[in-house]
């Protein structure tokens, strides 16, 4: 009687098969959809720094002032989910230490609301959903999943335009690699104010319709490589008045030359890049790497015992035998 191979080989040969196919699949399929912006975001980055900053009551520009920049963003689950994008509201405000702590954002000496839609997959920005500003480029707040070794487009809010982050190299942050990029701002006009027309040097003129403009004496940003997550960031803002078609500055609103993440900030965005990335490092290299090792094994295994049970029942009789 012919028997067949038995069910122990079986099963460890369907199982090596199952993990080789299983394998590729982690990698190439289910850690691209593992690598997606959160729709629940709710985080806060904090700046600090010194630099002069105007003073309403005295009405002039005061200098070597300790200057807070409070950066919290929240993500709204229900235009998220109604839309299939990241919904991030997002309300920046600076401050010094006369207004601080504030009960209210809006007490701050600059408030600024606003709110980012990007693609979840991308982080590209999507245009809908009440945005605004209308922000454009490759990356704001964070970078792209799987940063690469280049130049990238990044949305300067108070410029109200792109500027290109440039890579330079890896840098460390509480002993955590991430890339480093660099840029700068010239001076740029960004909008106008009606303001008296003494803070503009026209003592003659009750009001005057001010040019606002703004530079940055540095931004630098220390990201995750897997996750695109700013790890560590650094601003330098200048924010001026200048008198209609004027070529100087006639007032200073705001300038720091440094305005950083504290170590707070650091600490925590490192712990969550650390997760993040160790969680798609498991799904697209250690899962699969496992799966595939082990399925090779299995799969063999299985192999072997299957030829060699069928090999034992073909074999014939003993001489002499009968039934």
């Amino acid at each position: 009687m012919r028997r067949t191979a038995s069910p122990f080989s079986l099963v460890v040969l369907g199982l090596g098969t199952f993990l080789l196919v299983l394998a590729p699949l982690l990698a190439w399929y289910v850690q691209p959809r593992a690598a997606v912006n959160p729709i629940d975001i709710d985080t806060t980055a904090v700046y600090t720094g010194r630099g002069s900053v105007f003073d309403l009551d005295r009405v002039e520009t005061v200098p070597g002032q300790a200057i807070t920049v409070t950066q919290r963003v929240r993500g709204n689950v229900e235009e998220s989910v109604d839309s299939g994008n990241a919904v991030w509201d997002v309300i920046t405000t600076v401050d010094t230490d006369a207004s601080l702590p504030a009960a209210d954002p809006h007490d701050a000496l600059d408030f600024s609301p606003h709110r980012w839609v990007l693609d979840r997959r991308t982080t590209k920005p999507v245009h809908c959903c009440e945005e605004k500003p209308r922000i454009e480029g490759e990356a704001y707040l964070k970078f792209p999943f799987d940063v690469q070794k280049r130049s990238y487009q990044w949305w300067d809010n108070t410029l109200g335009d792109t500027v290109v982050m440039r890579y330079r190299g890896t840098e460390k942050v509480q002993g955590y690699t991430g890339y480093r990029f660099t840029a700068s701002v010239p001076a740029t006009k960004t909008g106008t104010r009606l303001v008296p027309g003494s803070l503009v040097d026209a003592p003659d003129r009750p009001q005057v319709l001010a040019e606002e403009w703004y530079a940055n004496h540095g931004l630098e940003l220390v990201v995750d490589q897997a996750t695109g997550r700013v790890i560590y960031a650094q601003t330098g803002p200048r924010r001026t008045l200048r008198a209609p078609g004027g070529d100087e500055d006639a007032a200073v609103l705001l300038d720091a030359e440094k305005l950083a993440f504290t170590t707070g900030t650091q600490k925590e965005a490192v712990r969550q890049a650390k997760r993040d990335s160790g969680q798609l490092r498991m799904v697209g290299q250690t899962l699969p790497a496992g799966a595939g090792v082990a399925g090779f094994v299995l799969a063999v295994t299985g192999g072997i015992l299957v030829a060699r049970g069928r090999k034992e029942d073909e074999r014939p009789g003993l001489p002499g035998t009968a039934r």
